[in-house]
């Protein structure tokens, strides 16, 4: 798989204009201007550069998570360093919006290098882009705006400095409309946590528990076409709950009907619910319920 080191080399095999700075570059459709079109098709390729682009989409189906896209306004995506890019040709996008590109290198030594890594939506895909409305899509904008104006001016100290700010907001801003879109898609979580349910119970009636131990959440995730941090996400949105502790809840439920089979010990039940140690186990369940598994086992004999 290829990958490209600089900005300037992704920008060049995107068939792009180079940039005004070697680690910066900022492309904005303002009144009757339009974006510069990358190439239309890529095998899969990699580089070390964020990208933050605002795209509307005018042919073509886009999927978001599990849904077909179903908002006609601006699509906000997130790229992080070394995530796999590929395309083809079959989405046409207007050429409006804009699109922001920096090398990782360009945050080091600022407070900003450390948050970005706290946004959860640069590890979403690329289908569950923050879809925004007219009013959250000019304000977006508008700071792209101020970015580019320092962009385009002559450097001087506190160039990089202003433009960092400006980042800072823009990630903020985007990190609040995210938590407006998972409110706003209150049914699309309750179907992701019904899905949810329903994936690990038949997980756990198959047999595969016993085969194959815990599922991993990458793995549910996966089968349920979005990805694990937005999964996670937005059933923690909904429901307070993480995708690990839903998965936990199955587990106990599980183990309460086995810890009913007497002539099991309670390191065994751990082995058969996939828990490696049967002391965390042991834990969990606590935890969860108030009393140990031979505490609950021992209630049970006395109803």
């Amino acid at each position: 798989m290829k990958h490209f080191k600089t900005l300037s080399s992704y920008l060049d095999y995107l068939e792009l204009p180079r940039p005004e700075h070697p680690m910066l570059s900022v492309f904005s459709a303002k009144g009757e201007g339009f974006l510069p079109c990358p190439k239309e098709s890529s095998p899969p390729i990699t580089n070390d550069c964020y990208s933050i682009s605002l795209k509307k989409i005018v042919k073509g189906d886009l999927n978001y998570g599990r849904t077909k896209y179903d908002f006609t306004n601006g699509a906000l995506i997130f790229i992080a360093p070394r995530q796999v890019l590929q395309w083809d040709n079959s989405v046409v996008f207007e050429q409006k919006g804009f699109s922001i590109n920096f090398h990782e290198d360009f945050l080091k030594g600022t407070g900003l290098a450390k948050q970005i890594k706290k946004y959860g939506f640069f590890s979403y895909s690329v289908n569950e882009a923050l879809h925004l409305s007219p009013k959250e899509e000019r304000q977006m904008e508008s700071i792209v705006e101020n970015i580019g104006i320092e962009y385009q001016n002559n450097q001087d100290e506190f160039s990089k400095e202003i433009i960092i700010s400006q980042l800072g907001t823009l990630l903020k801003y985007a990190n609040r409309f995210y938590e407006r879109q998972f409110l706003n898609r209150k049914e699309l979580s309750n179907d992701l946590l019904e899905h949810f349910n329903l994936l690990i119970s038949d997980y756990l009636e198959s047999g595969k528990l016993q085969e194959k131990g815990i599922p991993s959440i990458e793995k549910i995730a996966y089968k349920m076409s979005v990805s694990q941090r937005y999964l996670s996400d937005a059933l923690k949105k909904e429901t307070g709950k993480t995708t690990t502790e839903h998965l936990h809840l199955h587990l106990i439920d599980e183990a309460k009907n086995i810890l009913l089979q007497p002539n099991k010990s309670i390191a065994e039940v751990a082995y058969e619910l996939g828990f490696e140690y049967p002391p965390y186990f042991s834990r969990l369940f606590k935890k969860k319920e108030g009393v140990s598994p031979t505490e609950y086992r021992e209630k049970y004999k006395m109803n």
